[in-house]
């Protein structure tokens, strides 16, 4: 997840070990995009508290200003954000597709808090567009509130196996291919709203980059 031209150099903040202690793994991505995401970062700010002794936080923060929320880096390189993906019992993303589809691929059913232009979180509401059709569709769970998204975190810390997706290549290439395809759609509209071309189709950039949106 770090931008193009940045140096990877940076590494994932090292977790408490959960042996012994129950732990969950929870990964928060808010993505590369220049805009700072100040409405994510502030609930978790006020949740992370509430969970100290429960949860190991890893917090890509991006362009966020988070001081005093624990576990944060800028950004996370390709690698870096595959294992931090692979370790971790909930994922909590931005509406990027491009995050989505990974976080999909390593078997999560990610909480997505789609970024609103109205807060100044993006240039336009692809985002939200995007995250409400798979919302509907079931391949994610969308908050676009604070209490919804306290709400999936409460029940992801009771039950992490119900954001989990069992592996099953087959369906993986189909949900995957439903996934690009909405995203054609979303794109379309985006397009017919703001009268120009948007800069995004994660499915046809290199896997080996790091996700963007």
């Amino acid at each position: 997840m770090t931008p193009v031209g940045a140096e990877s150099s940076r590494q994932i903040p090292r977790q408490r070990s959960r042996s012994g202690a129950g732990q969950v793994q929870v990964l928060v991505a808010v993505g590369t995009d220049k805009h700072p995401f100040d409405r994510l970062v502030d609930w978790l700010r006020g949740w992370q508290p509430t969970v100290t002794d429960r949860v190991a936080l890893t917090l890509q923060h991006g362009h966020t200003a988070v001081a005093d929320v624990p576990g944060a880096v800028a950004f996370l390189g390709h690698d870096e954000l595959q294992a931090a993906m692979s370790a971790a019992d909930l994922v909590v993303c931005h509406g990027g597709p491009a995050t989505i589809l990974e976080a999909r691929r390593h078997g999560r059913v990610p909480i997505v808090v789609p970024r609103d232009p109205s807060h100044g979180e993006h240039v336009d509401d692809h985002q939200l567009r995007f995250a409400r059709r798979l919302g509907a569709a079931g391949l994610v769970v969308v908050c676009e509130t604070r209490a919804a998204f306290l709400a999936a975190l409460t029940a992801g810390l009771a039950e992490p196996s119900r954001f989990v997706v069992r592996a099953d290549p087959d369906a993986a290439r189909a949900r995957e291919a439903a996934v690009a395809r909405v995203g054609e759609i979303v794109e379309d509209l985006v397009v017919a709203a703001n009268g120009r071309r948007a800069w995004w189709r994660p499915w046809s950039r290199s896997p080996r980059r790091g996700a963007r949106g």
